[in-house]
């Protein structure tokens, strides 16, 4: 839901109305506390929807211990995606930077000790989360409030804030079910990985592909995030060929990376699994598993720049659509077909869902091909002056 201030913050920036970053600061950050709250309910229960959907037990039992401890750090993670956003967008990226970096070193302390020392094990791993993001939290709403960077774009809380949430919750939930729909779909791989005949070495398998597409996608969602800041910024300060441009720059970008990371990949395909457990049968079958896996790493970094372009424009509605077709009427239908009825193994989970993000990107590519920037330009400074 937060990413629908990549659109409203981008395209006030642009046109120069700063005071309209604090209002859009302050509805977020309300509209997603909120939101939470039915989030924490769920996450209390994980252990026991997931024992329903006819998971294994011992890892529904530690999964819903994980979640129940994990709670904590929902809203925190809230308030850090308005943080991230409206710093962002006025391109002042250094305390991010600062802040991360600092915020990393204590989680690696905070997480040692929660774990080893106190023996918390896995509770102390998901309390490390919460605690850590309230620091972040805490060290960019100082910077935000006592920063000269930030005095004409954050000027305090105030009544009118409190106002209009109807209109970012409008853009909010496509929003989220833009993000939501692609992300589910590769929650579901898990899901389904538990089904199968070994369901502890295939969940390994896929929680391990799973972390390590999460670890790679941050580089083209930096450019998917930085093209939405930059085509935002230019349409809302009436300069469609400049968004045009950084449009094309994203997605050259995203392909050079996507080449780059999938050759580092392959490379050290039979030792990356030592980076998550000892056990060589998990290893060799995550080494079988990452020349698939690459390839859907790729795609992923093609749509994550087009995606940003859709932010940019204020096109989650459209980002939504594309994913629900592409995901769930192809991607997973395949998964499934290629993992249970032509017995792929977990293979054909990430053969399947390859097929959806391929379809995804080339969606969003023949999209962005066909948009009228000018046209673009001038709903942006529509959506500026309501």
């Amino acid at each position: 839901m937060a990413s629908a201030l990549e659109t409203f913050f981008g395209q006030a920036y642009g046109a120069k109305q700063y005071h309209m970053l604090g209002m859009h600061l302050q509805r977020a950050m309300l509209v997603l506390m909120l939101t939470s709250i039915p989030i924490a309910f769920i996450w209390n229960f994980t252990g026991y929807i997931f024992t329903l959907c006819g998971q294994d037990s011992e890892i529904s039992t530690q999964a819903g211990i994980y979640a129940r401890w994990l709670i904590p750090s929902i809203f925190p993670y809230a308030l850090l995606q308005c943080q991230l956003r409206f710093l962002q967008t006025q391109n002042n990226v250094k305390p991010l930077i600062i802040s991360t970096i600092m915020t990393t070193l204590l989680h690696v302390l905070i997480s040692w000790s929660l774990i080893f020392r106190i023996g918390l094990g896995n509770k102390g791993s998901a309390l490390s989360i919460a605690i850590s993001y309230w620091i972040n939290v805490l060290f960019l709403a100082i910077y935000i409030h006592f920063s000269c960077t930030c005095q004409n774009t954050w000027t305090g809380f105030c009544k009118e804030g409190m106002k209009d949430l109807t209109s970012y919750v409008s853009l909010a939930i496509p929003s989220a079910f833009m993000v939501c729909l692609e992300y589910w779909s590769y929650e579901f791989l898990i899901l389904m990985s538990g089904f199968l005949p070994n369901p502890k070495l295939e969940t390994s398998m896929m929680a391990i592909s799973f972390d390590t597409s999460s670890l790679v996608f941050r580089i083209p969602y930096g450019i998917g995030s930085a093209v939405s800041t930059r085509v935002s910024n230019e349409l809302g300060a009436g300069q469609p060929r400049v968004a045009q441009l950084a449009v094309q720059v994203a997605i050259f970008l995203a392909t050079a990376q996507g080449l780059f990371t999938s050759l580092i990949l392959v490379s050290v395909r039979n030792i990356w699994g030592y980076l998550y457990t000892n056990e060589d049968e998990v290893v060799k079958y995550m080494a079988s598993v990452i020349p698939v896996l690459v390839i859907s790493n790729f795609m992923d970094g093609i749509q994550a720049a087009l995606s940003g372009t859709a932010r940019g424009c204020g096109w989650q509605k459209v980002g939504a659509f594309v994913n629900l077709g592409a995901y769930y009427l192809v991607g997973l239908p395949s998964a499934i077909i290629l993992t249970f009825v032509l017995h792929f193994g977990g293979k054909g989970l990430w053969i399947g869902i390859i097929s959806g993000s391929g379809l995804q990107a080339l969606l969003l590519l023949v999209i962005t091909i066909h948009i009228d920037w000018q046209h673009q330009a001038s709903k942006a400074r529509d959506r500026v002056s309501i």
